[in-house]
């Protein structure tokens, strides 16, 4: 019981970390700039739902995907491993995918905002993007039913916060502020590289035991 509890946390810090849905709120702001609430709440719906379908999908189909490609566990985890810890380092130097989507919504923000934004970029890449599905798909195989389950929960409830957060984010940013953002993206980062490290050094360890054991 113990040992699934701490799991629990972990896919979901996990998904927290990488998917960082406080760093997105003020992209979510942008691209929805100058619409009426209804249109808001639509487009956030929309947007979690959407990216909550895409993570399940490969959670539930990661070992069909692997047996039709022929991959293995171990390269998922060390390629993901890679992928996430990359992110997280980025993050930790201010420099994260999240803020380059920042520059795209700046340029676009004078634009009409339409329920499209909410498929892309908000659902693919921003919510949804490789690292959430690499971080799913490593959580999913790695266990049972009820793991994966658990991976699959643990992403709905971060989308549910997410949703609150780009509904209210307004209020939200005012009362955090720019430079506490700051620190919270580079938390998260740290969280990631550590994370992607474990993922990275647990599929470097497969690996040998698969090939020299």
């Amino acid at each position: 019981m113990k040992e699934l509890i701490i799991h629990t946390i972990t896919v979901f810090m996990g998904f927290f970390a990488i998917m960082n849905p406080i760093a997105n709120t003020p992209i979510f702001l942008g691209l929805t700039n100058g619409n009426d609430r209804e249109t808001v709440k639509s487009i956030a719906l929309r947007s979690v739902f959407v990216a909550f379908i895409i993570v399940s999908v490969f959670a539930l189909s990661g070992k069909v995907i692997f047996d039709l490609f022929g991959i293995t566990l171990y390269s998922l985890r060390i390629t993901g491993g890679i992928l996430v810890f990359l992110i997280g380092f980025h993050m930790l130097q201010g420099d994260s995918t999240h803020n380059k989507a920042k520059e795209k919504v700046n340029s676009d923000a004078q634009k009409e905002a339409t329920l499209g934004i909410a498929i892309s970029p908000l659902a693919m890449p921003i919510l949804a993007g490789p690292g959430t599905i690499a971080t799913a798909m490593n959580f999913a195989t790695t266990g049972s039913i009820l793991e994966t389950s658990i991976t699959i929960i643990s992403f709905g409830l971060l989308c549910i916060l997410t949703y609150f957060l780009f509904v209210f984010g307004e209020r939200f940013v005012k009362a955090v502020g720019p430079s506490a953002l700051n620190v919270i993206t580079r938390m998260m980062g740290l969280i990631l590289a550590v994370i992607g490290m474990q993922m990275l050094i647990e599929g470097i360890e497969q690996a040998y035991k698969v090939m020299f054991m």
